[in-house]
C-alpha cells in the first residue's frame, strides 16, 4: 500500500462506492472519524468528480490516500483476490494494519491524523531527495556531509534511494549528485521523515496519540522498517518508530518473492510502489487496478488466472482482541492476552502493498501452490488530456524539438524516437530520467505546471507530451 503520494483525483472511487458495500462501509467509517476530529467528510470529493477540489491540509490528504488504498483492497477481496501478505510503504503501513483487520478503520484514521499533527507541531526545515543509485552509494553520499540528521531514509529499488535531512544539506547533496551524474529529484511531501530528526515528534506521538483495542488481523502484514511480520505490536509504537527508521522496501519485496510471491498489486491510484517492485524483480507481474480503464475487469482477470491465483489455503481465524493500548500518558502498553500468532505465509505469496513517495527502480519462485496475490498499493483510468489535433504545424514543430531534446539526453538518434513509443515500457527510460526531461521541457517552453503532470510520467509518450505543450501554450496565449 502506498505511503505519501499525490492527493487522489476527484471521483476516483465513484464506481467502487456504487458497486461494493464494504467500500461504502469503509468510507463511512473514515468520514465518521474525520468529522470527530473537525475535518470534512473524506468520501465526498472521492465519489463526486465535480466536488470541490480545494486542498484542506495534510490530514485530509493522508485520509484520502487511506480511503483509496482501503477501497482498492476491499474491491480485490470482494472479487476473490485475497492477499497472503500486505505491505505498506512508510505511513502506508498504517493502511496495511487497517486492511488486515489489525485495528479498526476509525482508529487508523485517528492515528493518521495524530501522526500528521505531531509532525506539524515539531515542524523542521527538512527535505527528502530521491537519488537514482543503490542504497550503499546513497548512504555514502549522505555520509560525505556527516550530519546526524542527514541519512539514507528509504531503499526502494536497486537504483532508487531516498535521502532525508535538513533542507540546506539536501541542497548540497543534490549538487554533489548532479556533479556525479546521478539523477535526483526533491520530493514534495508534507512531512519529511525517516530521519533521527523526528525523534521528538515520535515521542510526542507516543504520548498524545489516541489508543484503542487491536488484534491479530485476518492477513499477514509485513513491515519494511522492522524487517519482519507485524505480530503482537502496538500500532502507535509501530507508526511512531517508523518516523525515525529506514524503510527497506527493496529487501522486503525480494524476500517475499523468494518465498513465492510472483504477483504484486498496488492499492493506489498510480503505479508508485510497483515501479520499485518491477525494478527489483525483473519479470515479476505487477497490477495497478485503478490505473486501468476498467479496474473491476482487471481484478477479475487476475482472480481467474490459474497461474497466479491458486486454491486458497484455510487461514487461521483471527482471535478476538483482548488487548487495549494504555491511556495516552502511560509509558508501556498493558497486554493481558496471549501472544498473537503470525499468519504463516503459504508457499506462494500475494502482497498487498500500498505505495508511498514517488521514485522508481532480482529470486526464483517455487512451484505454484496456494494463493498468489500481492496487493501493493495505486490509480483508476489515467486522465486523457484534451488532445489538440496532431496535424497542425505547432504540433509537428514541438514534436521535432522534443525528439532532438530527448535524443540528445538519452543518446538516441531522434529519428528512432517514435511519437507513440512508451518512454518507459518501450524505450526503457526510468522515472527519474523522465522527471529530469520533463523539467527541461517545462523550462524550454516556460510551462512550470508541466512538471507536476504525473500522467505524462505514468503513461509518457512524445505524442502526449507534445500535445500537452501545444495545448498549454494555446491556453496561456488565449
Amino acid at each position: 500500500m502506498p505511503g505519501t503520494v499525490a492527493a487522489p483525483r476527484g471521483g476516483v472511487l465513484r464506481d467502487l462506492h456504487n458497486r461494493y458495500e464494504t467500500v461504502r462501509d469503509a468510507l463511512s467509517r473514515i468520514d465518521k472519524a474525520a468529522r470527530g476530529l473537525g475535518l470534512p467528510d473524506i468520501s465526498t470529493r472521492l465519489i463526486e468528480a465535480d466536488a470541490d477540489s480545494e486542498r484542506l491540509g495534510p490530514e485530509v490528504q493522508y485520509l484520502e490516500i487511506f480511503a483509496v488504498s482501503l477501497a482498492t483492497h476491499h474491491m480485490l477481496v470482494a472479487e476473490g483476490v485475497e492477499p497472503v501478505a500486505i505491505v505498506g510503504q512508510s505511513i502506508g503501513e498504517l493502511w496495511a494494519l487497517a486492511a488486515a483487520g489489525h485495528l479498526p478503520v476509525e482508529d487508523a484514521a485517528r492515528l493518521a491524523v495524530a501522526r500528521s499533527q505531531a509532525l506539524t507541531r515539531h515542524s523542521w526545515k527538512g527535505k527528502m531527495l530521491a537519488v537514482g543509485v543503490d542504497g550503499r552509494r546513497a548512504e555514502s553520499l549522505a555520509g560525505l556531509i556527516d550530519h546526524p540528521h542527514l541519512v539514507l531514509a528509504c531503499e526502494n529499488a536497486p537504483r532508487q534511494s531516498v535521502i532525508s535531512g535538513p533542507e540546506e544539506l539536501i541542497r548540497h547533496v543534490e549538487r554533489v549528485a548532479d556533479a556525479l551524474g546521478w539523477p535526483s529529484l526533491p520530493l514534495d511531501v508534507p512531512h519529511p521523515t525517516h530521519t533521527p530528526a523526528m525523534a521528538r515528534a515520535a515521542r510526542d506521538l507516543r504520548e498524545s496519540a489516541p489508543r484503542g483495542p487491536y488484534g491479530s488481523g485476518q492477513w499477514r502484514v509485513v513491515s519494511p522498517w522492522l524487517g519482519r511480520d507485524v505480530g503482537d505490536d502496538d500500532p502507535v509504537d509501530l507508526v511512531a518508530g517508523a518516523l525515525t527508521a529506514r524503510v527497506r522496501m527493496l529487501h522486503t519485496v525480494r524476500d517475499l518473492h523468494a518465498a513465492g510471491a510472483d504477483t504484486f498489486v498496488e492499492c493506489g491510484e498510480w503505479p508508485v510502489v510497483t515501479k520499485f517492485v518491477e525494478a527489483s524483480i525483473p519479470g515479476v507481474r505487477c497490477v495497478v487496478p485503478l490505473s486501468e480503464s476498467d479496474p473491476v475487469a482487471a481484478v477479475r482477470a487476475l482472480a481467474d488466472d490459474p497461474q497466479t491465483f491458486g486454491p486458497i489455503r484455510p487461514r487461521p481465524q483471527p482471535r478476538p482482541s483482548d488487548r487495549v493500548l494504555p491511556s495516552p500518558r502511560s509509558s508501556e502498553p498493558e497486554r493481558t492476552g496471549p501472544p498473537v500468532a503470525v499468519v504463516e505465509a503459504p508457499p506462494r505469496v500475494t502482497v498487498s502493498v500500498t505505495a508511498p513517495v514517488a521514485y522508481p527502480e532480482p529470486a526464483a519462485a517455487p512451484a505454484p501452490a496456494p494463493v498468489a496475490q500481492a496487493v501493493v498499493t495505486v490509480p483508476t483510468a489515467l486522465p486523457e488530456p484534451a488532445a489538440p489535433s496532431s496535424a497542425g504545424p505547432d504540433y509537428e514543430t514541438v514534436l521535432a524539438e522534443l525528439r532532438t531534446l530527448y535524443g540528445d539526453f538519452l543518446g538516441y538518434p531522434p529519428d528512432l524516437l517514435g511519437e507513440d513509443d512508451g518512454l518507459e515500457s518501450e524505450l526503457g527510460v526510468e522515472s527519474l530520467k523522465q522527471v529530469t526531461l520533463l523539467g527541461r521541457v517545462s523550462d524550454r517552453y516556460d510551462l512550470p505546471d508541466l512538471r507536476s503532470d504525473s500522467s505524462l510520467l505514468t503513461a509518457g509518450t512524445l505524442r502526449r507530451i507534445a500535445e500537452s505543450v501545444v495545448q498549454r501554450r494555446a491556453e496561456a496565449s488565449g
